[in-house]
């Protein structure tokens, strides 16, 4: 019998349910949203503006919703048929990379991020200044 899961697991559980809740209500959304812009432009002759915007958005969103849903389960960077008929210590180890890899990447966000806020910070306190162009064409 496996045993009850702890308060924080079950809590990132529900989470990980709505967010893929909501990764499937903005898909069907996006689809409804093709739809109608099919029907208007080519039965009403009216192509709406606001469709392929607001159908963008929401495959980002449910794109970045299944990701971390994908990240939850532990099914990112992972050939589930190949882990699944591993051996054990096989399987260990390939579970082991795949974490591995997840944890590289969310290093990667990290540091881009810095950059990002040390950038910001530099250009919102005046400390940027642009490189001059003449200087760079004489050398």
């Amino acid at each position: 019998m496996s045993e009850p899961r702890r308060g924080s697991a079950r809590a990132l559980d529900g989470l990980a349910s709505l967010a893929m809740g909501l990764a499937g209500f903005a898909l069907v959304a996006m689809a409804l949203i093709q739809a109608w812009q099919v029907f208007a432009r080519y039965v009403l002759n009216d192509s709406p503006g606001w469709t392929e915007p607001l159908a963008l958005l929401l495959m980002s969103f449910a794109v970045m919703f299944g990701a971390a849903v994908a990240v939850r389960r532990e099914t990112h960077f992972a050939f589930q048929t190949f882990r699944d008929a591993a051996p054990g210590p096989l399987k260990w180890l390939m579970k082991s990379i795949s974490r591995l890899i997840a944890l590289k990447f969310a290093g990667l966000c990290l540091g881009g991020a810095l950059i990002l806020l040390f950038a910001l910070e530099r250009l919102l306190t005046g400390d940027y200044h642009a490189p001059d162009v003449a200087e760079q064409a004489e050398d």
